[in-house]
């Protein structure tokens, strides 16, 4: 799942977030997520820090209450604890240093924050939902605030946003590039509870949980020290971390490329999944795209620069053999500068090794590919280019990514994103994402307990709700592996094994053909019941009785259209699995006809599973795999 990419950007300077403006002998800041409009956590202590002249005498204040003072440090930095309160406003703000005047806030509340982040089905916004235009015109609620946090990437953590933000209040022109699944999931929320809710929106479509991490919590996760330390380097030595990376790129490009198929035409302007070809039409992993380009001795001698276009996700490039660059990043234009000599008079080779991670793969686009004189002029390679497919990602293992682009790689999004909204109190996180990590389900199953953890600490919260993967990808008509089921299964036992997490089940409102569904409004509402404790997801009870397995649900089942629910599988060894017919036996039962050599229990174990058993809720029964005793 992939959206445009960021390239990491400086911290910006400190925000003036009032209309006094600060005086040079005085400066007084306090941190980007406080402004007019805002909600603050009810109930909790709530933590107010920015920066002033060190030794200054900071005084905050709600409404005519009793300030509370707070003194900065020799670094300038300083922290006042706001005592909770209750639900309600709104109220005023007022941060001030002895001396000066200071920054107000007006319009503010007291209700439940929520944190909704994730990759682009969290990030995709209002506007683009099914009945966008009639949910937009209906949402104006003074009770509902909204925090749309700016993309940014960075290799060390930031104190700031990369561009200014503030908090709105919910309306029709503030809604539409707000995130959908969000905004449904707020006004289910405040609806229900009768209390102002804010929601905090920081998403990256095509993200990793990786890089929403902090390096101490991947550490004590393990096996990503190599690249936490590349991460390290560069920061100190940007050429040394690239040529580093470059060098683990040819590793695996080798391993992946080892058993190369047939080479056959490519085009070179769309996605390879969409060629016609039945082994690419889901193929994630390596492949190799060569042409050819005949010069003269003097374009030879002239050329400067190779463009190669647009690459889905990871390329390699070689002119005649050797590494002219690598980059990362799915809608990133490559352009290579070429050493003197590298080209010769005649027939020369261009060689791309591509790496696709998931989603669309390979060349693609139509802007130029060409060779740069030194003149400007330029020489098309237009081809015929032809590809060989090589190793799977499920083959080859996961590639190596680059640990600092924003959103495939390690920490940077925690520390542009996360960071710079500091320990603000909430009352609940939300969290859409997983399609990214799709090829390591076990990674996953460890990667994201840590990260829930580490956020809850950070955000003095433990409510946490899921979205679990929505059907996406080949409807299948007999039992098959699925890295989708392996990941959805992954995300349904770490909601099953903790108490104050909630699973959104959304594998009946994906679409096969595309994995942005636009049908964000349920996605919302089963995020508001998991927020509220509603949206767990154990396993069934499960028992032999002669050939039949039962399996006993700890909720009432409705099947849809009869009695007989679908997508049950009877599986003797992993890959050995076979449909199985199953009927409702009771109010909370099903019965699989499985037999006697049957090991494990599959439901909706595929990409694009159909269902038709739901809880009373209307929520589908989440697919899970199940040991028989």
């Amino acid at each position: 799942m992939k959206m445009s990419g960021y390239v990491a950007r400086a911290a910006v300077s400190m925000l003036a977030l009032s209309a006094t403006p600060a005086f040079a002998d005085a400066p007084l800041s306090i941190a980007p997520i406080f402004s007019d409009n805002m909600v603050l956590q009810r109930g909790k202590s709530i933590p107010i820090t920015g920066s002033a002249q060190p030794g200054a005498n900071i005084q905050v204040q709600i409404d005519a209450e009793l300030p509370i003072s707070a003194i900065a440090d020799e670094t300038g930095h300083w922290k006042a604890q706001l005592p909770g309160h209750a639900a309600g406003g709104p109220h005023k703000l007022a941060v001030t240093s002895k001396g000066t005047l200071g920054v107000t806030f007006a319009n503010i509340r007291f209700g439940d924050v929520f944190l909704c982040s994730g990759q682009s089905n969290m990030e995709f916004t209002l506007r683009h939902a099914t009945n966008a235009d009639v949910f937009i015109a209906q949402s104006a609620n003074v009770d509902l605030r909204l925090f749309n946090v700016p993309r940014q990437s960075s290799i060390t953590p930031q104190t700031q946003f990369a561009s200014p933000a503030k908090w709105a209040v919910s309306a029709p022109d503030t809604t539409p590039d707000f995130s959908a699944a969000c905004y449904f999931m707020g006004a289910e929320l405040q609806q229900n509870r009768r209390v102002p809710v804010g929601l905090i929106a920081a998403s990256w479509g095509g993200s990793v949980i990786q890089d929403w991490m902090p390096p101490q919590t991947l550490k004590a996760v393990g096996g990503y020290d190599k690249g936490l330390s590349l991460l390290e380097l560069r920061a100190r030595d940007t050429a040394a971390a690239d040529r580093l990376w470059g060098e683990t790129l040819v590793g695996y490009l080798g391993k992946s490329a080892a058993k190369l198929q047939a080479p056959q035409p490519a085009d070179i302007t769309h996605f390879w999944e969409s060629w016609g070809n039945p082994d690419l039409a889901m193929f994630d992993g390596t492949g190799i795209f060569r042409t050819t380009v005949t010069l003269t001795a003097d374009q030879a001698k002239a050329a400067r620069s190779l463009s190669v276009g647009r690459v889905d996700d990871i390329d390699q490039t070689l002119v005649n053999g050797q590494i002219v660059g690598s980059t990362m990043g799915w809608d990133t234009l490559r352009s290579y500068a070429v050493k003197p000599g590298l080209l010769h008079a005649g027939s020369n080779t261009i060689e791309v090794r591509v790496i696709d991670t998931g989603g669309g793969g390979g060349m693609w686009g139509t802007e130029p590919r060409a060779l740069v004189l030194a003149d400007g002029k330029t020489v098309p390679i237009d081809g015929p280019w032809q590809f060989v497919r090589g190793a799977s990602l499920s083959e080859a293992g996961a590639p190596p990514y680059v640990p600092w682009i924003g959103g495939s790689g390690l920490t940077t999004l925690f520390n542009g994103m996360i960071a710079p909204i500091g320990e603000f109190p909430l009352a609940g996180i939300a969290w859409y994402q997983g399609e990214s990590n799709v090829s390591d389900a076990a990674g996953y199953a460890r990667l994201l307990p840590a990260m829930m953890a580490e956020w809850r600490k950070r955000f003095s919260t433990q409510s946490f709700a899921m979205a679990q993967l929505a059907n996406f990808g080949p409807l299948r008509s007999a039992p098959a592996e699925s890295v989708w089921a392996e990941l959805r299964e992954a995300q349904r036992r770490v909601v099953a094994a903790d108490s104050n997490a909630g699973m959104a089940v959304t594998i009946d409102i994906g679409d096969p053909y595309d994995i942005h569904p636009t049908n964000k409004r349920d996605v919302g509402h089963r995020l508001a019941l998991a927020i509220d404790g509603r949206g767990k997801a154990p396993l069934p009870q499960v028992r032999r009785d002669g050939g039949q397995v039962i399996l006993h649900f700890d909720r009432a089942l409705n099947v849809v259209g009869n009695d007989l629910p679908i997508g049950f599988e009877a599986c003797e060894i992993q890959g050995k699995c076979r449909f199985a017919a199953a009927r409702k036996t009771d109010a909370n039962s099903i019965a699989v006809e499985a037999g006697n050599d049957v090991r494990y229990i599959r439901y909706l174990w595929a990409d694009s599973p159909i269902t038709n058993l739901f809880g009373p809720d209307g929520v589908p029964i989440s697919p899970f795999e199940a040991a028989i005793p």
